[in-house]
């Protein structure tokens, strides 16, 4: 038998040109793996674009694909940031969370202690009866004025940290108010009590302190009543509730000084506690 040499290196050449061809195509088909910078930048790119759930999908892919570098550590915050601007605040508590068990001393821990006590507050307007949260807003706002008295978050989140004890305060307020309304006087002096005793700095106490004149008044507990008032008119004698009070009382013939008896009344006690104003 004799060989086609000619025709036998012909095939072999096109062979080689379809095996080359068929590899280039294969890495056409095979993207090339980003850098961990590249897909933070894209990252942020879409963060800025509030697509956030899929910016928080980058950053933890950075973290996933390149878990030791620089780039891991910045992606775990703003995947925290990200999901907290989606409104994902379980998943941005749990990004936060992480970072300050891999990173507790880091300049940015008080960032990340902050957008905890964020995941709490930006869900209190969406909590009815469930007080909950704002509790735990409370607790987490503490932790950050008091781990990180120095650090640029220790102002917002003493302001958020009032702002929220006021939410509380205006909570026990409305169901004070409910029981008021239906004639459940003693349930009510309970929830107003509350508000002048454990929350006295809120823009709450004024209008608490009259509720307890209206109710001790209906209870015939006048004396009450009349301490109350006196409490009422130091502490807040240019608002409305003190006038209102004072139109309240004497209209009944009661006067709005202090009756001062020495007695275990936690109203005579609150009295005790600071010198009347001269009229």
């Amino acid at each position: 038998m004799i060989l086609n040499w000619g025709k036998i290196l012909w095939i072999l050449g096109a062979l080689l040109f379809f095996l080359s061809g068929c590899n280039e195509l294969t890495e056409k088909k095979i993207p090339k793996e980003l850098t961990a910078q590249e897909i933070y930048l894209q990252a942020e790119q879409k963060l800025k674009e509030n697509l956030n759930a899929e910016a928080a999908g980058l950053f933890a892919k950075v973290e996933r694909l390149y878990p030791y570098s620089e780039w891991a550590k910045k992606s775990l915050l703003m995947s925290a940031v990200a999901n907290h601007q989606g409104a994902f605040y379980d998943e941005s508590r749990a990004d936060a969370e992480r970072y300050l068990d891999f990173y507790p001393a880091d300049t940015n821990a008080a960032y990340a202690q902050y957008l905890i006590a964020l995941s709490y507050y930006d869900q209190i307007d969406n909590v009815s009866r469930d007080q909950s949260v704002t509790f735990k807003a409370l607790q987490a706002f503490r932790t950050v004025i008091e781990r990180y008295p120095d650090s640029e978050y220790t102002s917002p989140s003493l302001l958020k940290f009032d702002l929220s004890l006021d939410h509380l305060a205006g909570a026990e307020m409305e169901i004070g108010r409910y029981y008021l309304k239906r004639g459940h006087f003693g349930a009510a002096i309970s929830r107003f009590r509350v508000v002048v005793e454990e929350f006295e700095t809120t823009s709450h106490t004024p209008e608490a302190l009259h509720r307890l004149v209206e109710s001790y008044l209906s209870l015939g507990l006048n004396a009450n009543a009349q301490t109350t008032g006196a409490i009422l008119g130091h502490n807040f004698q240019a608002s409305d509730w003190y006038k209102d009070t004072h139109v309240l009382l004497t209209g009944r013939g009661i006067s709005t000084e202090a009756i001062n008896k020495d007695s275990s009344n936690w109203l005579n006690k609150m009295w005790r506690n600071i010198k009347p104003k001269k009229r």
